[in-house]
């Protein structure tokens, strides 16, 4: 029973720290690449409880004092579809 419960612990240790973190393009335009870059964040608890979150390209450009968007990302990191969090990247002048 020990090994069970062992075992157990192990594994849920694990996959409480398990998490995937993937960065996509959203857009591009035809400005140049500048040399500001802007970022806004967002969390989510079970993709639905999203509180205050505000991951927004407008958010992300006003952040880094961006007037022309160049670029936008997206990045997105999940952990175990409970905890979400949203990253918007915008590069630009």
């Amino acid at each position: 029973m020990k090994k069970l419960f062992k075992s157990l612990l192990v594994l849920f240790a694990i996959m409480s720290i398990a998490s995937c973190t993937m960065t996509m393009p959203v857009a591009a335009t035809s400005n140049e690449v500048g040399s500001k870059v802007g970022r806004a964040k967002g969390s989510c608890v079970m993709y639905t409880l999203c509180f205050g979150a505000d991951a927004s390209i407008m958010k992300a450009a006003k952040n880094g004092g961006i007037t022309k968007i160049s670029t936008v990302d997206m990045k997105v990191r999940n952990i175990l579809g409970i905890y979400i969090t949203y990253e918007c990247i915008v590069t630009g002048e």
